[in-house]
C-alpha cells in the first residue's frame, strides 16, 4: 500500500497563486465506472464522487464566488458538501505554550487547507487516472499532499502524504471530511461493540466529552438507542463520535448500494463520525439538513489542542520526517433484502 502512495504522488508541483472570487474550474477523473469530480482552487474540494451507479457525496458548490479566507471559520455553504481534508486541526483551537515553536498559535476552523489554492496537476497512465494536489504550511512547516487514483475496475484510492520541514517537531491531527446525505435508508457499518468516545452532541445526552459507549448502543437516560440507522431515531439531533476501528474497514449502505472504506488502523486506529439530523443549525444549516461523516483519521478528537491535552491523541512528526497513508474506496450493489436487514 505504501508504494502505491508513493507512485500516485510522486514529486509536488509548483506552488499556483489563490484564485479568489471567480467561478471555479472543475476537473474529472474517470475509471471503470466511477468518476470524481474536483475543485482545485477551492481548497482541493472534491465536489462529487460517483461509484456504483450513485452519487455518494452532497455535491459540493463550486459555482459560489467566493473569496478565500485564510483566517475566516470555515464556510457555512461547503461545511455540508463535498469531501475535503481537515490539517493540522479540524477545529479552530490555541496550541499549549509548551509545544516548541508553535506554542500558543491560533489555528483555523477546519485546518489550513480548505482556504488555499494549492498546486495541482492530473496525469494518466497504465493505472488510470490520478490528480495530486499539494499544499505548504501557513502557520507551519508542512509540506501536504493528496493524491487520487481511480483503476480499471472504478477502484478509487486516495492517499496522502505529509512532511515536516522545520527544525522542531510537527504535532498535527489529520481527518477527511466527505459529506453523506442521511436518508431513511441510511445504514452505518462499523465494528460491533468497537469502543465509542463522545466528543459533542446536541439533542442526545450521551454522557459528556469522553463518554464511552459501545457501538451500535448508545445510552440515554433510560433508552438504549440504535446509531446504524439515524434516520430512524424519533428525534433531532447531532454528535460527533470517535469509533474504534480494529479491522480497518467502515461502510455506509444506501438504497440498493454499499460504500465500503479500507484502511490501515495501525495508522489510523478511529473513525471520526458527525451526524447531524437538524441538531446543529445556523443560517446556513437549517434544521431539514441530514447529513453524515465517515472519517478514519489519524488523532482525536477534531481539535489539535484537546489531542495534545486531555484525549493524548495528536500525532508527531520529527524534522524531516515524511508519512504516508491512504484509504481505498469501493462500491457495489447490494439486494434490497440486505439492505432492510
Amino acid at each position: 500500500m505504501i508504494g502505491l502512495v508513493r507512485r500516485l504522488l510522486g514529486r509536488p508541483a509548483p506552488s499556483a497563486p489563490p484564485v479568489a472570487g471567480v467561478r471555479r474550474a472543475r476537473v474529472e477523473l474517470r475509471g471503470g465506472s466511477s468518476r470524481v469530480v474536483v475543485c482545485p482552487s477551492l481548497g482541493g474540494l472534491i465536489v462529487e464522487m460517483e461509484m456504483a451507479g450513485r452519487q455518494w457525496l452532497v455535491p459540493g458548490d463550486d459555482t459560489a464566488i467566493l473569496p478565500l479566507a485564510d483566517d475566516a471559520a470555515y464556510m457555512g455553504a461547503a461545511e455540508t458538501a463535498g469531501y475535503h481534508d481537515c490539517f493540522p486541526t479540524t477545529a479552530p483551537c490555541t496550541l499549549p505554550t509548551w509545544v516548541a515553536r508553535y506554542g500558543g498559535l491560533k489555528l483555523p476552523d477546519h485546518g489550513e487547507l480548505w482556504s488555499r489554492a494549492p498546486a495541482f496537476n492530473v496525469e494518466t497512465d497504465e493505472r488510470g487516472a490520478h490528480a495530486v494536489t499539494t499544499w505548504t504550511g501557513r502557520r507551519m512547516a508542512y509540506v501536504f499532499r493528496r493524491a487520487i487514483g481511480i483503476d480499471s475496475m472504478g477502484v478509487i484510492t486516495t492517499a496522502y502524504q505529509v512532511e515536516n520541514r522545520g527544525a522542531e517537531p510537527l504535532p498535527f491531527i489529520w481527518s477527511p471530511m466527505p459529506v453523506f446525505p442521511l436518508g431513511p435508508l441510511t445504514r452505518l457499518v462499523l465494528p460491533a461493540g468497537a469502543r465509542m468516545r463522545v466528543w459533542r452532541s446536541e439533542g442526545l445526552d450521551l454522557g459528556g466529552e469522553r463518554r464511552e459507549h459501545r457501538w451500535p448502543k448508545v445510552r440515554v437516560g433510560d433508552r438504549l438507542l440504535d446509531l446504524s440507522r439515524p434516520a430512524q431515531l424519533d428525534r433531532r439531533f447531532a454528535c460527533k463520535l470517535f469509533v474504534d476501528t480494529p479491522d480497518g474497514v467502515v461502510a455506509l449502505e444506501e438504497s440498493d448500494a454499499r460504500l465500503e472504506i479500507r484502511f490501515d488502523p495501525g495508522v489510523m486506529p478511529q473513525v471520526g463520525l458527525w451526524i447531524d439530523r437538524g441538531g446543529w443549525t445556523g443560517p446556513m444549516r437549517p434544521a431539514t439538513t441530514h447529513r453524515l461523516s465517515l472519517q478514519p483519521s489519524i488523532g482525536a478528537p477534531d481539535s489539535l489542542a484537546e489531542a495534545l491535552g486531555a484525549w493524548s491523541a495528536a500525532n508527531w512528526l520529527q524534522p524531516g520526517e515524511v508519512r504516508n497513508w491512504s484509504m481505498v474506496w469501493r462500491a457495489e450493489r447490494i439486494s434490497r433484502e440486505r439492505v432492510n436487514r
